[in-house]
């Protein structure tokens, strides 16, 4: 893990009892510490467009606007015009509110629609050549914790098919834009709970009895394996950076909605939104000066983590990779990807 060579001694001994800690690490109190004790810097992004889905609340909405203060251009997508409208007005007239210019920050973002409840609607944005053949980084933000096991229009159960199925089928879409442009990235925002599930590609739709946090945390499971194996099959062939990460503990709307509960007794030690995204836009701005900016790490503040902290969800190496083929495997036929498997 690159955080021991990176960072001074003194540094890097507080990142790692924060990160051994889970509380500490996951709470405001890890991003403020290591704020203070470690180099952070600050890329500068002008020029760079990046799409970010689900970018009208919570830390899709906060890495928006964050990436706007660094010089980026940024589309949001969400699931209807007006939510993205509303959202767009919003963030011009807040950084309009800081000193920003309201017309500069307007020409910079604009709005998309995507459904990822349909992949007709992952397909119809992926057409947009008029909006996405100059994107540079892709953020698979968009997700949410549904109450019930329910089918998509697709026939797909929902929460393995908004987090992975149709994030999967847009990116592979875009690879051949992706590939040519100048240090392309795809980012997938996971969550610490992926921890508490090893990836099953039999159990990754949740057959069976179903519970809305174990399905949840599946999913981001194999949003952490899918990144990793993306960056295996297509990473060094298209130069493609493919990065996970997980923002740690941040209050935004779909947590305080779906897990009220633990909103309201770690209340105090959530973070903002905008820390919750910061390594969000350090993986799409920060120049690629170490091994792990190439892609295929799990990230969180700014540094590479493990992918395991629990026993059970740990596996060889021979059983992740064949895990992780698997998910490939069913992701191509969920998908409807036409993509010759043996290519890649």
């Amino acid at each position: 893990m690159e955080p021991a060579t990176t960072l001074d001694r003194t540094s890097g001994r507080i990142d790692r009892i924060l990160e051994a800690s889970v509380v500490g690490s996951f709470s405001r109190l890890g991003i403020r510490l290591r704020r203070r004790t470690q180099p952070w810097s600050r890329p500068g992004g002008r020029g760079r467009r990046v799409l970010v889905t689900g970018g009208n609340s919570g830390i899709g909405r906060a890495a928006a606007r964050s990436l706007l203060e660094h010089g980026a251009n940024v589309i949001i997508t969400t699931r209807d015009e007006e939510k993205g409208l509303a959202a767009r007005a919003a963030i011009v007239n807040e950084m309009a509110s800081a000193g920003a210019d309201p017309e500069d920050v307007a020409q910079r973002l604009r709005t998309a629609v995507l459904d990822l409840d349909t992949m007709v609607s992952v397909r119809a944005l992926a057409d947009r050549q008029d909006l996405l053949t100059d994107v540079d980084v892709v953020i698979h933000n968009a997700g949410a914790m549904f109450p019930t096991r329910t089918l998509t229009v697709d026939r797909l159960e929902r929460t393995y098919q908004v987090h992975v199925v149709a994030p999967f089928l847009l990116t592979m879409l875009l690879v051949p834009h992706l590939a040519r442009r100048t240090d392309p990235r795809v980012i997938w925002v996971s969550s610490g709970g992926m921890y508490t599930e090893r990836l099953d590609v039999r159990r990754v739709d949740s057959p069976g009895t179903y519970r809305p946090s174990v399905a949840y945390a599946r999913a981001k499971r194999a949003q952490v394996e899918l990144a990793a194996e993306l960056h295996r099959r297509l990473g060094e062939r298209t130069g493609i950076a493919f990065h996970s990460m997980h923002p740690g503990w941040a209050r935004t709307p779909g947590l305080e909605a779906s897990l009220p509960g633990f909103a309201r007794i770690v209340g105090p030690l959530l973070r903002s939104p905008a820390e919750g995204a910061d390594t969000l836009v350090h993986l799409a701005l920060e120049p690629r000066t170490t091994p792990s900016m190439q892609g295929g790490a799990f990230w969180h503040d700014r540094s590479p983590r493990r992918i395991d902290r629990m026993r059970r969800t740990m596996a060889t190496v021979e059983e992740r990779a064949d895990e992780r083929r698997a998910l490939w495997e069913r992701l191509v036929v969920d998908a409807g990807v036409e993509w010759p498997q043996d290519s890649v």
